[in-house]
């Protein structure tokens, strides 16, 4: 059976990621796809429990080691209970942020030496890398005033400051930069269906989907 795809949406606060993603899945299961829809952190029960520690209390409750290794335990459990098997039986997998988001925030915004965790997702992660990953990029000040109107309280990371955003926004431009064969970037300041007819003709332009 031929190997489902991998895709993944990242982005800072309030870029719109999680509505994206839905209309993304929407539009794939239309095709007659099989399609997988996550998130990280979590994503599997063992995942979710550690995504509660990590997106809610202060600010400071984790320095930027801990954030990390908490996500590479929710990541390698989301990844061999939930991504690998679905991948596996041929289905498409739409994961709402995943490895460029700890590296946006630990290393770019958090200051942790990105050498680590490169190291730590080789050494974990073998082989885990999406096909396709759609960065969706909006003005921090904006990304953030969209995130203050949400109203639940995994806030834990939109109380960082405004200068922890700022550097957060320019490392996922960096990654993507990078990584031009895997990633595209996509201004989130246009409307959900703007923005949604872009990401689905990335996804018909790179991954022949659609």
């Amino acid at each position: 059976m031929k190997r489902g795809r991998f895709i993944t949406f990242e982005g800072g606060e309030g870029t719109g990621k999680s509505t994206q993603v839905r209309l993304l899945v929407q539009y794939l299961k239309q095709t007659g796809a099989d399609v997988v829809q996550t998130r990280e952190p979590g994503g599997s029960p063992s995942a979710e429990e550690i995504r509660a520690l990590l997106v809610t209390g202060a600010a400071d409750r984790w320095s930027p080691m801990a954030e990390t290794l908490l996500f590479y335990a929710a990541r390698v459990e989301h990844w061999r209970q939930v991504i690998e098997p679905a991948l596996a039986r041929g289905a498409h997998v739409v994961c709402d942020r995943f490895a460029d988001s700890t590296m946006a925030y630990q290393s770019y915004a958090g200051g942790l030496d990105r050498r680590l965790i490169e190291d730590l997702h080789r050494a974990t992660m073998t082989g885990a890398d999406p096909d396709l990953t759609i960065v969706l990029d909006i003005a921090t000040d904006q990304g953030l005033n969209r995130a203050a109107s949400r109203h639940d309280d995994e806030t834990r990371f939109e109380r960082k400051g405004r200068e922890f955003h700022e550097r957060l926004r320019q490392g996922f431009l960096d990654i993507a930069k990078r990584a031009p064969k895997r990633c595209i970037v996509i201004d989130a300041a246009q409307s959900i269906e703007q923005v949604q007819s872009a990401v689905q003709s990335a996804i018909k332009s790179r991954l022949s989907l659609g």
